[in-house]
């Protein structure tokens, strides 16, 4: 399956060792800007854990967490990715490229990756508040009310492809 698609003059391909760090960096200035007035303390810590943790580099690294990238001529401005074989752990886009299509294409891509390599036929996730609305339009339905844990809000989603 090819990845390297362009919409616009983004391109969105899965990313490389070297692009780890800048992307956990969108993921934490997004998570911030967005999301982080929603969670307590406890949960913006929980989630700065999550981003930091040498475990998920080292998952990233053997290809068992699959990290996709959006670019902007270089620049990364979107990640997305998928762990536990169908569930979307990350999906962020940089602030100044909201309402253009990158966020749609990633979990467009991801979606076709889960479908056609992994032979899925769903795809879950845990939206935080900020993003619930986005995934409605995506075609993911709520599977219960939102929950609270380790002071993070998330409602449990699903999407079936």
């Amino acid at each position: 399956m090819d990845l390297r698609v362009r919409k616009w003059s983004f391109e969105f391909r899965w990313a490389q060792v070297e692009e780890w760090k800048p992307a956990m960096e969108l993921v934490w200035r997004t998570f911030m800007k967005y999301e982080g007035k929603e969670y307590t303390q406890e949960g913006i810590q929980h989630f700065f854990d999550f981003i930091t943790d040498d475990d998920l580099y080292r998952l990233f690294l053997n290809g068992e967490y699959r990290l996709m990238v959006a670019l902007d001529q270089g620049r990364i401005i979107g990640v997305g990715s998928v762990r536990s074989r169908n569930h979307l752990s990350l999906l962020f886009v940089d602030e100044a490229y909201h309402r253009r299509g990158v966020g749609s294409t990633l979990l467009g891509k991801l979606c076709e990756y889960l479908k056609a390599e992994t032979g899925e036929s769903f795809m879950s996730v845990q939206a935080a508040p900020y993003a619930v609305e986005f995934y409605r339009k995506q075609g993911f339905h709520a599977l219960c009310h939102e929950l609270h844990y380790a002071g993070i809000r998330v409602t449990p989603m699903e999407k079936e492809f």
